[in-house]
């Protein structure tokens, strides 16, 4: 992060201060002196208070808050917006309106109204439209970009804002101040200070002072916003990948509780088919009583055996010669 020294900050004229006779009292202690009539602003203060307030913005983007740059006066419309563009931050730079902090909720439906209008445009369909209706949605819609569209993207109240000239601002600062939304303000000699958090004591009339402090506080929120959303960026793709891993993990336990299981019902299967084969052939065969013989199969019923006719004996040989 490049340092402002006393050099950079004498060449962009931030210890030129107004006329002697248009100054406020409560600035005294930021005072060096005058000079034909003008006061001049003690740069070593400065200095000093512009790196305090540096720190806290940057501190405050790297926790991921947001800083809110204000700069309506055309001396800082310009570099409000670029730095505000390149931080990725809300600002204003054409006009604050009333409520935009303490009534959020209600700004928050004209940003909604405000994106709604952009799609529509943006997709062709407002040149369906009847030409009435079409010039009536495209007049609001100029009118919601030049409100709003520094803050179209701003989700919640912002944690900080950087304001240059607060007598300008002084609407802003009161709903900051009302919100204890700390404010790091660009004070010039003619401005009361009381209530900023982060004075920063300069000329707040010359464009190059304005480009000064706004181009410090600037680049010292976009390196620790750039710092934190890559670090963002990184925790979140872990946890995508734990997320993914612990995922598989759980497919992968899954499956093998599902292989698990079919396995053993398809031993349980098996094992009743094997049980199943065995009582099979057991119970086709005719059920036998102890002790009984059975008989041989070619045996013949005794009824049978007493039916045949008794067989007559022969007679001897010589029997009926002896008698003759």
């Amino acid at each position: 992060m490049s340092e402002t020294g006393l050099r950079e900050l004498l060449t962009a004229g931030l210890h030129f201060g107004h006329q002697t006779r248009r100054w406020n009292p409560r600035m005294r202690r930021y005072i060096h002196g005058e000079r034909d009539g003008i006061h001049i602003i003690d740069l070593l203060q400065t200095e000093q208070l512009l790196a305090q307030a540096r720190d806290f913005a940057a501190e405050v983007a790297g926790k991921g808050g947001s800083v809110l740059f204000v700069g309506t006066k055309k001396q800082a419309r310009d570099s409000v917006k670029a730095w505000a563009d390149r931080c990725g931050m809300p600002y204003v730079n054409q006009r604050w309106l009333g409520g935009l902090l303490t009534n959020f909720q209600t700004m928050s439906a004209r940003i909604d109204r405000l994106h709604e209008l952009t799609s529509l445009k943006q997709e062709g369909r407002l040149d369906l439209l009847p030409t009435k209706e079409r010039m009536s949605m495209e007049a609001e819609l100029e009118k919601l970009e030049y409100n709003l569209g520094g803050v179209r993207d701003m989700k919640r109240l912002p944690q900080a804002a950087l304001i240059i000239d607060l007598k300008t601002e002084a609407i802003a600062v009161a709903e900051a101040t009302r919100l204890g939304i700390p404010i790091l303000g660009l004070v010039d000699s003619n401005v009361d200070p009381m209530g900023v958090a982060y004075p920063i004591p300069g000329n707040d009339d010359s464009m190059r002072s304005c480009e000064m402090v706004v181009g410090t506080i600037g680049r010292a929120v976009e390196n620790s916003a750039n710092t934190y959303r890559e670090l963002e960026a990184k925790r979140k793709a872990e946890e995508e990948a734990k997320r993914r891993a612990e995922e598989e993990a759980k497919r992968k336990r899954e499956e093998e509780e599902r292989a698990r299981k079919e396995a053993e019902e398809a031993a349980a299967a098996q094992a009743a088919q094997e049980a199943a084969a065995q009582q099979q052939p057991a119970a086709q065969q005719p059920a036998s009583t102890p002790g009984a013989q059975t008989p041989p199969a070619q045996s013949q019923p005794p009824q049978q055996q007493q039916a045949q006719p008794p067989q007559q004996a022969e007679p001897a040989p010589g029997a009926g010669e002896g008698g003759s």
